[in-house]
């Protein structure tokens, strides 16, 4: 798979894709090239069969991926159409990231910040070592956080923790991101990246028409009541009475045996 820049490498270990951001020379900074290249791994991924799970790494010991580019920004964020088109593009990308069907989670070591903690809510679940650290630095900045940046960040903590959050541009680290619900589980930095491994060969292995089913669900019940498209969570949920991996998970359970699924 080629990509357009050499700091946004895609790897794939069996059915997981790797999307590793890689400019660790910046902490793995973003820039606008970065996200283009980024969401191109991505819908490559959500296309492939063979790809059952997306994970998403920074590059290097030292960071996740610690938000934009600032030294971009003259040339990439300078006025008012040159950000309209950088948070467009930005946006997309974990557009893609929260639509696409696949489990998708985040292996975060060391800093998760501004536009890198956004990338990593947009992901399903999030691992992080114990050395990693959490902050959205926008009120420094003068950056205006939209619904789309917030809305996640809202759903995992509340609005009077999101509100701390970007009032004051704190840093919080691996135990405080827990308890507030931001990862799903914290562990030392030797054991991060065999522990994001097993999450994710587990889901793997797991049946994808109820992964996908669960998914949206999920996703339509955070929506207002009114919003919501029950007509697809229904279908959903026929989808997978009616596949060929439902007749398998019988049989293997039935013959005490794993269950080989294929997605349809």
């Amino acid at each position: 798979m080629k990509t357009t820049t050499d700091k946004i490498v895609a790897r794939q270990e069996g059915p997981i894709g790797f999307l590793i951001f890689n400019n660790p020379e910046r902490r793995n900074a973003v820039s606008l090239e970065m996200w283009q290249a980024a969401g191109e791994v991505l819908d490559a991924f959500s296309k492939d069969d063979s790809v059952r799970v997306i994970g998403l790494a920074g590059a290097g010991d030292k960071s996740f991926v610690a938000g934009a580019d600032i030294s971009k920004f003259e040339d990439e964020r300078a006025n008012a159409e040159a950000q309209e088109k950088y948070a467009k593009t930005s946006s997309g990308m974990r557009a893609i990231l929260r639509g696409t069907g696949k489990p998708t989670v985040a292996m975060i070591r060391g800093y998760c910040i501004g536009g890198g903690m956004s990338l990593a809510l947009s992901c399903d679940m999030r691992i992080c070592s114990d050395d990693a650290q959490f902050g959205i630095p926008a009120a420094r900045l003068g950056i205006g956080y939209g619904m789309e940046g917030l809305r996640r960040l809202v759903e995992l903590v509340g609005p009077s923790v999101a509100k701390e959050f970007v009032f004051t541009a704190r840093r919080y680290n691996a135990n405080q991101a827990l308890r507030m619900g931001i990862v799903n589980e914290v562990v030392p930095v030797a054991e991060l990246e065999n522990t994001v491994r097993s999450w994710a060969q587990t889901m793997a292995e797991n049946a994808p028409l109820s992964i996908l089913t669960a998914k949206r669900v999920v996703d339509e019940l955070m929506k207002d009541p009114a919003q919501r498209d029950v007509a697809l969570c229904d279908q959903l949920v026929k989808d997978c009475g009616a596949s060929e991996d439902f007749i398998e998970g019988r049989r293997a359970f039935m013959e005490k045996r794993k269950p080989v699924f294929k997605g349809r």
